[in-house]
């Protein structure tokens, strides 16, 4: 029996160990090697409608740059048209093809049409499942957050109508009521929400005075807002919890599970630590588990969830904040 198993999506998976979205699942040899080293799952790189308006732009202002160089010149090139999503597809297809685990297809796009446009395409090509990035990085005066919410549930809501492959979210942490807004996908029909997305920061260089791109790899420690909101979702909502956002070790898996999410996604630690780490956290949780001799993951996921909380119920709210404040001299005694 694999003691390791648990379910995703209505998916089973072998261990709750999935590779997040990122440059580095566009390397056939390197998905494989994910596999072979005991990857549960892969979420391929996202399909970006941004990126895809982006090259369009370019791809047009290249091919029209000359066309008024001399008075009876009208084009210079044939009419080309840029592909479009056509080779993510492609590729996924491929990645599919070339793995025996599920493989969840990721998108991130503006307007409604393009997401449910882009969603039918990626359904298409014989992926598991679909992670939708939904966002909200407040940059609109003018836009309420029950608007942004709205939209994002319709949009989610026609999504779901047009595909029959499983559908999970994946949030930001910026929401004005992360459990409020998880409610109502729930409702919806999400069958897994992932917390939390890792976005871009600007950074500014003082000397020269311009703005910089700063590392967008998370930091160990990172996963504790996810541990918090899967402490409170977990026995609260019918779709699965996923974690995410600087997870490193088996010891962090242990935490989220714990706090009943059923599994997690790992980037940062990978980029950091090699795939090697995937063995390594396996190995950390089997060995955790022998140690307390639990013979599945259902028999202690969410077991530190609020609600399954007696000791102190409000330890995911402000109760170690209180303790902090309470105890102060203790805590930062010889500091």
């Amino acid at each position: 029996m694999n003691k390791l198993k648990t379910m995703y999506m209505g998916i089973e998976l072998n261990n709750p160990i999935i590779i997040g979205a990122s440059n580095f699942v566009t390397d056939l040899d390197s998905l494989k090697k994910a596999e072979e080293l005991g990857a549960a799952a892969i979420v391929y790189k996202s399909l970006f409608e941004e990126q895809i308006q982006l090259e369009s732009f370019q791809l047009e202002e290249r091919l029209n740059e000359f066309n008024d160089l001399n008075a009876e010149m009208v084009q210079i090139h044939p009419n080309i048209e840029h592909a479009g999503p056509d080779e993510h597809l492609l590729n996924i297809r491929k990645a599919k093809e070339s793995l025996t685990i599920p493989l969840i297809a990721s998108l991130n796009a503006i307007d409604n049409e393009t997401w449910i446009n882009y969603a039918k395409l990626l359904s298409q090509t014989g992926i598991d499942g679909i992670e939708l990035n939904f966002y909200q990085v407040p940059f609109d005066f003018s836009k309420s957050a029950k608007f942004i919410e709205d939209s994002q549930i319709h949009t989610f809501n026609e999504i779901r109508k047009n595909i029959s492959i499983p559908i999970s979210v994946k949030l930001s942490p910026d929401y004005s009521n992360v459990l409020n807004f998880v409610k109502k996908l729930d409702n919806a029909g999400a069958d897994s929400v992932v917390l939390f997305n890792s976005f871009f920061q600007p950074d500014i260089d003082i000397i020269n005075e311009k703005h910089i791109i700063s590392s967008h790899l998370s930091n160990k420690g990172d996963y504790k807002k996810s541990l918090r909101y899967a402490g409170l979702l977990s026995g609260n909502i019918k779709a699965d919890i996923c974690s995410s956002l600087g997870i490193f070790s088996g010891e962090d898996v242990i935490k989220l599970l714990l706090s009943g999410a059923s599994c997690v996604q790992i980037v940062s630690t990978i980029y950091k630590n090699g795939l090697i780490q995937i063995n390594n956290i396996k190995r950390e949780l089997t060995d955790w588990m022998d140690v307390k001799n639990y013979k599945s993951i259902d028999e202690f996921k969410g077991k530190l969830s609020n609600n399954r909380l007696t000791a102190n119920p409000f330890v995911y709210k402000r109760a170690q904040y209180v303790e902090l404040l309470l105890n102060s001299g203790e805590i930062f005694k010889g500091t």
